[in-house]
């Protein structure tokens, strides 16, 4: 498994990333437009030959704090740490980015990512309810 960091989504990867996407977001499409407008994109993909097998994007929030915003590996790699193996890439780049902290929200329908996170030092520090009535936990993380 190799690892890449980017500030998009190369085009040769698209394909491959919205296939993980649809596998793990139970069919949705993802909106490319939503990341134009994110300030200090990170994209960080795990590729299996040519196959994208997993993907972390965050971004900088308002406040200052990296935004640890969108995730997950297809369920052909489970299992295998390629989700932890790209947060600690995330938080390595956020360090010596000068971010002191890393914040991301988590439902509690997608228990292996609520574990994964506290297995990585987040902290439950609020939870909301969100536009769409979806029940969301938030976690941070001191860097």
């Amino acid at each position: 498994m190799d690892y890449f960091l980017f500030k998009m989504i190369p085009e040769k990867y698209k394909a491959s990333f919205h296939e993980v996407h649809k596998a793990v977001f139970d069919g949705s499409v993802f909106n490319e437009q939503k990341l134009q407008k994110k300030p200090n994109l990170l994209v960080i993909l795990a590729v299996d030959e040519a196959r994208v097998a997993g993907f972390k994007l965050g971004y900088e929030h308002p406040d200052g704090v990296f935004y640890s915003w969108l995730g997950g590996v297809h369920p052909d790699y489970q299992k295998q740490g390629i989700a932890a193996n790209c947060m600690e890439m995330q938080h390595h780049w956020c360090k010596e980015h000068g971010y002191t902290r890393v914040r991301t929200y988590g439902r509690n329908e997608k228990k292996a990512m609520l574990i994964v996170n506290l297995k990585s030092g987040f902290q439950i520090v609020n939870t909301f309810i969100d536009d769409k009535g979806q029940h969301k936990i938030v976690f941070e993380k001191q860097l």
